[in-house]
C-alpha cells in the first residue's frame, strides 16, 4: 500500500467556503473516490490555507487516471479550481504533487 502525502495552497479569501465544501462532498464523489482506490484519505486545513493531503493506494498513478475518467471528477475540480493558489493552469487533481516520504513509523 502507497502512501501519499501532498501540499496545495488554498486562497485566504476562500477558506471558509473550502471548508463547507468538504463538510458535504458530493455522494457520488465520494463512491468514485473509493471505487478507484483512494483510501484512508484526509484533507488538513491551515488558518493561512496550507492544505496537507494524505490517502492511501495500490497505485497513486492508476487512482488519478480512475477519478480522472469520471464525470464527477470532471465537474468537481470544474468547481474546485477556484479556491486554490498556484495552479498554473492545472486543476487541482493535477497539482498534487506527492511528498517524498523520509520516515515512517509502523
Amino acid at each position: 500500500m502507497q502512501r501519499v502525502c501532498f501540499l496545495l495552497k488554498v486562497r485566504q479569501d476562500k477558506l471558509a467556503e473550502y471548508r463547507e465544501r468538504h463538510a458535504a462532498v458530493w455522494p457520488e464523489m465520494l463512491e468514485a473516490l473509493s471505487a478507484t482506490g483512494w483510501h484512508n484519505y484526509s484533507l488538513f486545513l491551515r488558518d493561512d490555507g496550507l492544505l496537507v493531503g494524505y490517502l492511501e493506494t495500490e497505485d497513486f498513478e492508476a487512482a488519478k487516471a480512475g477519478m480522472e475518467a469520471t464525470e464527477v471528477n470532471a465537474r468537481w475540480q470544474a468547481e474546485m479550481g477556484e479556491f486554490f493558489e498556484s495552479l498554473d493552469g492545472a486543476r487541482p487533481d493535477e497539482a498534487m504533487k506527492p511528498l517524498t516520504e523520509v520516515f515512517h513509523l509502523a
